[in-house]
């Protein structure tokens, strides 16, 4: 796995597709490795003509952990949240968004359309907002703007989200635990079968499994704060795509986000919960492929 050196960390990153290709740079979301990017959606990005770009972000998988920071208090972080009250964390998005820059810059990459999931939508969001010299396009997939009132996760969701493995050092139940939480927050109307959720789920606890690192980014996220007034900046062609099934991130974060961004285009898919499940794999990546080509037709535009 090839690494870059980029804003003082180590970034593991894969690349697929032509080199002449325009560059599509992958932001994934809260807790995912690289590998999150399904490989037939990748696959359908390069025969659609792009150059595709994955990494590890910071406290992920292969990349740098920031362990120095320790580990969050989550519990305590959330009532503060609730009385607005300052948070501190060891970085923020904005911190990633530099990293993702930084990746361009060791690779040569001048401009890309940038594509973020969840986390790395709204990590995708700051990049387009405060670089929009690097960047051609914007999709921000099943993410949200950050803004106060919005709806929050079902309770399971949350649950889900919240709990931890039984016996953090057995393998087995590490799997069991991110098996039934991607099985809580996947799509009802396009479920992932249960084989091959298990087969990935398996590769990423193998590849590299950081319970800490993933408190350290939910933390970035709570001290990010509110998008908006980045949002309003944004000057570039803007696709918001969002699930109406979405029991993490409700559909109404997403329909948020594309209020905010100045002629955002606003995508809806009907079963579509907080994942990439192999049914919607390769018509998701089309559409992104659209979007980059600017083919998408100006009456989709809702925002």
């Amino acid at each position: 796995m090839p690494i870059i050196k980029a804003n003082g960390i180590e970034l593991a990153y894969d690349v697929q597709g032509d080199l002449e290709g325009e560059p599509v740079l992958l932001i994934a979301g809260l807790g995912l490795q690289l590998i999150s990017w399904p490989e037939k959606f990748c696959e359908t990005l390069v025969k659609e003509g792009f150059r595709v770009i994955r990494f590890d972000n910071r406290d992920c998988g292969k990349s740098t952990k920031m362990s120095h920071f320790g580990k969050p208090n989550l519990h305590q972080a959330f009532f503060q949240s609730l009385f607005r009250m300052p948070l501190f964390s060891g970085y923020t998005l904005y911190d990633m968004a530099k990293d993702a820059v930084g990746l361009m810059d060791g690779l040569g990459i001048q401009k890309a359309h940038i594509v973020g999931a969840s986390m790395g939508g709204m990590i995708a969001q700051i990049i387009a907002a405060r670089y929009p010299d690097r960047t051609h396009t914007l999709t921000s997939l099943m993410s949200t703007s950050g803004r106060p009132g919005l709806p929050g996760p079902t309770f399971a969701a949350n649950s889900a989200m919240f709990s931890s493995p039984k016996n953090p050092r057995d393998f087995n139940a590490v799997v069991e635990h991110f098996v039934h939480l991607f099985r809580v927050i996947g799509s009802p109307g396009y479920p992932t079968p249960d084989a091959l959720l298990r087969k990935r789920v398996i590769e990423s606890v193998r590849r590299n499994a950081t319970i800490n690192g993933t408190s350290r980014q939910m933390m970035a996220v709570a001290s990010s704060g509110d998008l908006v007034a980045q949002l309003r900046t944004i000057r570039l062609p803007s696709l918001v795509i969002h699930g109406t099934d979405d029991p993490l991130v409700p559909v109404a974060c997403g329909r948020d986000t594309a209020r905010w961004i100045p002629g955002a285009i606003m995508h809806e898919i009907e079963g579509m919960g907080h994942d990439l499940p192999p049914g919607l794999e390769e018509p998701i990546a089309r559409l992104i492929a659209a979007h980059c080509r600017h083919e998408l037709a100006p009456e989709a535009r809702q925002a």
